[in-house]
């Protein structure tokens, strides 16, 4: 049976043979809402709709096209091999139009920003996570300057310095980024060799790896020292230490066998899940006063320390 030309106009296949209306549009975007989040009442929340709203959208384009987009059950929606073509057609554009938006935003913001950070956040945080400041800011060149000394903002030409102290600098504007916790760690080798697991007396039969400027240019054993009173051990007169001027040196040491360090959970979370370190007493971690923060000279920065900021925030989130 041949189908009029009237069917045709009225299933709406006629019409999309046309340029996208906005209705048209709207319901595309309904589309992408329902299946990125494989859900109408998700869709319907972030599109502050209703679900029988958003299931009507999508009968509607289902109609206009004349094929389903999704197959429904009881209590969940699934895509169908069209609805997928359609799906991924709309998020390859759709991220297209963000980058293109990212790059009319950035186009004005370039030139050289200069980052001044503690040595250890740098290695075991910070620059894991740069190339992706590099991707999406490339107009930018970031120039990432170490060390454990104050420093002085405008005779190096630093915009912006992370730290990691308790220290509060009057003559900077700061803000807290990070809270940081300590706990010992050690290669699951190490633990073996000395019997270390649950056992954390036996830590007088082991090597202590300790970095000697963890909040200072003078830390001494803080560290080990603040875990083993919160511990309820004494173990600071141990006879056998080995002593860096840099928590990542300390955490080398430890993955290749030399001794137990002190580490810092936010600087070593990868090296606990790839199992390269181990916290042979379970996660008795000490949560320290220190934190880490961003300064600078004053809360109205240049526009490219503001961008880098941002940044930092949304990787710490």
């Amino acid at each position: 049976m041949s189908m009029t030309p009237s069917h045709f106009e009225q299933s709406g296949f006629i019409q999309w043979n046309k340029r996208l209306s906005s209705h048209q549009l709207s319901r595309l975007h309904t589309f992408e809402a329902a299946a990125r989040h494989s859900s109408f009442a998700l869709a319907a929340q972030e599109l502050s709709l209703t679900p029988s709203a958003v299931s009507h959208r999508i009968n509607t384009l289902e109609s206009e096209l004349g094929f389903k987009l999704f197959a429904r059950f009881h209590r969940r929606i699934e895509l169908t091999l069209d609805g997928e073509r359609i799906y991924w057609a709309l998020r390859k554009n759709l991220d297209d139009i963000n980058q293109e938006i990212i790059d009319i935003k950035n186009q004005e913001i370039s030139g050289e920003l200069t980052v001044y950070s503690r040595p250890s956040i740098a290695q075991c945080w910070l620059v894991p996570k740069i190339a992706d400041f590099a991707y999406q800011y490339p107009s930018i060149q970031l120039n990432l300057l170490t060390g454990n000394d104050e420093v002085n903002f405008r005779g190096y030409g630093i915009d912006l310095a992370i730290y990691y102290d308790d220290t509060v600098h009057s003559n900077l504007y700061c803000e807290d980024l990070m809270q940081e916790s300590i706990v010992p760690v050690c290669s699951p080798k190490y633990a073996q060799q000395h019997d270390l697991l649950n056992n954390q007396h036996q830590l007088k039969n082991c090597t202590l790896l300790h970095d000697r400027q963890a909040w200072s240019n003078n830390s001494d054993y803080d560290e080990w020292r603040a875990w083993s009173e919160y511990s309820g051990l004494s173990i600071i007169s141990h006879r056998r230490n080995l002593c860096f001027d840099r928590s990542d040196l300390a955490i080398i040491a430890a993955i290749n066998h030399a001794g137990v360090a002190m580490g810092r959970k936010q600087l070593v979370k990868k090296r606990l899940a790839s199992n390269e370190l181990i916290m042979p007493f379970g996660d008795k971690a000490l949560q320290c006063q220190q934190r880490y923060y961003f300064a600078t000279l004053n809360e109205k920065r240049n526009p490219k320390a503001d961008i880098f900021i941002q940044w930092l925030k949304n990787q710490v989130g």
